[in-house]
């Protein structure tokens, strides 16, 4: 009688505290292919675009629960085709959707980018480019941003009552790219058929969670399918496209109308690929028996595993879901830059410093002196990021800007007290957070070049990340 009375109590207290409301819905997309060669961007060097094999695009989600005609909270969601969401990209983008959208508040806007390394660069001064026939950066950021904003106000202006669903499917697309050999050091991409080879760095995630949104008549307006790998499967040549997420959502689209908006989510997944490391004949000669790319071929894992989820989430439909939103800074130590690490900089630095075809490598090293000199001068300052947690009935959605290495995405989702937890990297360009056994082992992505915050830091942002979960869940408590 005791157990019965206390857990209506706690009911009671919960309904009090976490108001569930009306849903309401909205999904909009927009290519952000320009019509003109560009550079493309995640290589050191230069790559001019000279065909578009599938269109990049953007996905906006607008959510807002109501009572009555009152907002109670807010979220707009956007997934990019882009390797990430650079500097001053995502106020733009805001400052562009304040005038359009004056009943959002812009700060419960997020940008999150998939990580396709075929996709244009948003950044000037990554690379020496050409006079003329090449969009330049600043001019496709301006293209992009404004295509960005008319699809947030549309996601937002096509918003009604509407259900939601989630479910969790399995696919196997993160495979950990670091090989680690017999003297401890580690390598990215390394190969794993010598005889010093002694195992791959960490975990891989095959977990897929997935939310699912329909009208009031259950058509599928939209999904988001959060998957801890960047869609790096074809990076590299000239084509301009979305990686693995073009097949996807054709896929999809084909199954379950082509007005279906899809949400690619890169989770945590700074040490990890789509393509293997060891096994490679052997998944070569499957994919050639079913008569499929690589491309195709992940498309199809993440397809199997989705309707996996929507088989069971098609039989848990909600509409009246609580949904709240919370946005801090967070800050976290920047990595210390050593004697050691400075010195190597300067002279790399100086190694390319005059010419001009090998700029991204006198950045990537120039960088770690210029914050050397800001560690020694006291001026550098914590790293700040913005964390956005939501919660959405049963599910945590968490946003960081790294290439976040899965170890602490994982300690995130074990220690979330949300039924499913979804963890959205790359909402910003924080660089690789490594942990401390990938440091150990030195190699691209844990070297300090490729990090600004520590693992100290990766630890701290866990914390706080969990911390904002939990304040959401008081039934928890």
């Amino acid at each position: 009688m005791k157990t019965t009375a206390a857990a209506f109590l706690a009911a009671v207290l919960m309904a009090a505290t976490l108001p569930a409301a009306e849903l309401w819905i909205g999904a909009a997309t927009t290519s952000i292919t320009p019509d003109q060669p560009v550079a493309l961007d995640g290589h050191r060097n230069l790559r001019i675009s000279n065909k578009i094999e599938s269109p990049v695009t953007a996905t906006a989600l607008a959510l807002e629960s109501r009572n009555g005609d009152k907002a109670i909270a807010q979220a707009i969601i956007v997934s990019l085709d882009l390797v990430g969401i650079r500097d001053g990209i995502l106020e733009k983008v805001r400052d562009k959707v304040k005038p359009r959208l004056p009943d959002f508040e812009v700060n419960k806007l997020f940008l999150c980018a998939t990580h396709t390394h075929n996709a244009p660069v948003t950044l000037e001064g990554r690379y020496t480019l050409p006079e003329s026939g090449v969009m330049k950066p600043a001019e496709y950021v301006e293209f992009m941003t404004e295509r960005v904003a008319e699809a947030i106000g549309k996601s937002w202006e096509k918003r009604r009552i509407g259900k939601v669903g989630w479910g969790q499917g399995q696919a196997v697309v993160a495979q950990n790219r670091r090989a680690v050999y017999a003297d401890g050091r580690a390598e990215m991409y390394g190969a794993a058929d010598k005889e010093d080879f002694r195992g791959m760095e960490g975990y891989q995630d095959h977990g897929l969670d997935v939310l699912f949104f329909w009208d009031q008549e259950d058509r599928l307006l939209a999904t988001a399918i959060n998957v801890p790998c960047p869609s790096q499967e074809a990076e590299g040549g000239l084509s301009m496209h979305a990686d693995f997420w073009h097949p996807v959502r054709e896929t999809l689209r084909q199954r379950h109308g082509q007005d279906l908006c899809v949400l690619g989510l890169a989770g945590a997944g700074g040490d990890q690929t789509s393509r293997p490391m060891y096994r490679k004949a052997a998944e070569a000669r499957m994919r050639k028996l079913r008569g499929l790319s690589g491309l195709e071929e992940i498309a199809r894992r993440i397809v199997t595993g989705w309707e996996d989820a929507y088989e069971g989430a098609a039989k848990d439909i909600r509409n009246d879901v609580v949904l709240e939103h919370r946005v801090e800074p967070v800050e976290l130590p920047h990595r210390k830059v050593t004697e050691a690490e400075v010195a190597e900089a300067r002279q790399q630095a100086a190694k390319y410093a005059g010419d001009p075809a090998q700029r991204w490598n006198f950045r990537w090293h120039q960088a770690v002196v210029e914050r050397y000199e800001a560690q020694k001068a006291g001026t550098e300052g914590p790293f700040t990021m913005e964390l956005h947690v939501l919660r959405l009935g049963d599910v945590a959605i968490a946003t960081n800007t790294f290439e976040l290495f899965t170890d602490y995405g994982v300690q995130m989702k074990a220690r979330s007290p949300a039924l499913q937890t979804f963890v959205i990297q790359l909402t910003g360009s924080g660089g690789y957070l490594p942990t401390e056994r990938a440091v150990r082992g030195g190699g691209y992505s844990a070297v300090i070049q490729s990090s600004r915050v520590d693992p100290e830091g990766g630890q701290v942002l866990v914390d706080r990340t969990v911390e904002a979960i939990n304040a959401l869940w008081p039934e928890a408590k």
